[in-house]
């Protein structure tokens, strides 16, 4: 009788339970250590809700997100579940992700994660497979890019994208200046849930903050 053996497949990755970044707490504020990774970006302006660039730019950077995945698993072997979106959000005037709330000045930057073990070159050569005439509009805006955000504050919120102000206040101008830090580089979001099928007071929002102490340089990314 043979002993010979068929090895496993691989188990399929899901980032947002693998990843200690993608875990926070609800309620309360948690200073984590975040390190370089890549994302799949396009960059915009302007109100999520209403401006043409940020739909283009989703539409874009999924088909992306999703043909990598199949070739990582294919070409690879190693198959994984697309990560959640995320966005990095600024504006000039900061108190306009608080008080004002003013959408149309915001700038911003979608991003999907892209597995450590995944090389430049496949990424490249999965955007380049995607160009033709029915290639998203905002393709030749989809750019690989590094983050490494280091110290940071985060939490959990859990409702409506427009009930965070008071979060990031509490946030920006409480826990932040009491740990002794100040913030820097640019305000980041992860989208644990797809909005358009979860209730608004429902949906689950990682709130992060790159932060410094107080001898440390400061600036965005």
């Amino acid at each position: 009788m043979s002993d010979s053996r068929t090895a496993a497949p691989a188990a399929k990755v899901d980032f947002k339970k693998a990843l200690a970044s993608y875990v926070a707490p609800r309620g309360t504020f948690e200073i984590i250590d975040v390190p370089e990774r890549r994302y799949l970006t396009v960059d915009g302006h302007g109100d999520p809700n209403a401006a043409p660039e940020y739909s283009a730019a989703l539409e874009a950077l999924y088909p992306v997100a999703y043909r990598l995945k199949f070739a990582s698993k294919t070409q690879l072997g190693r198959d994984y579940v697309v990560p959640p979106l995320e966005g990095l959000w600024w504006a000039a005037d900061m108190e306009a992700f608080t008080a004002a709330r003013d959408k149309s000045q915001w700038d911003w930057t979608m991003m999907i994660l892209v597995p450590e073990w995944i090389e430049d070159a496949l990424v490249g050569a999965t955007i380049a497979g995607l160009a033709g005439a029915d290639a998203p509009a905002r393709l030749d805006d989809v750019r690989l890019a590094s983050l490494a955000e280091g110290r940071c504050v985060q939490t959990l919120h859990i409702g409506s994208y427009d009930d965070e102000a008071a979060v990031l206040e509490r946030m920006h101008t409480e826990f932040i200046p009491a740990q002794g830090l100040r913030m820097r580089g640019t305000h980041h979001e992860v989208y644990l849930s797809d909005p358009r099928r979860v209730a608004p007071e429902k949906l689950r929002t990682i709130l992060r903050q790159p932060v410094v102490g107080p001898d440390e340089g400061a600036g965005r990314g």
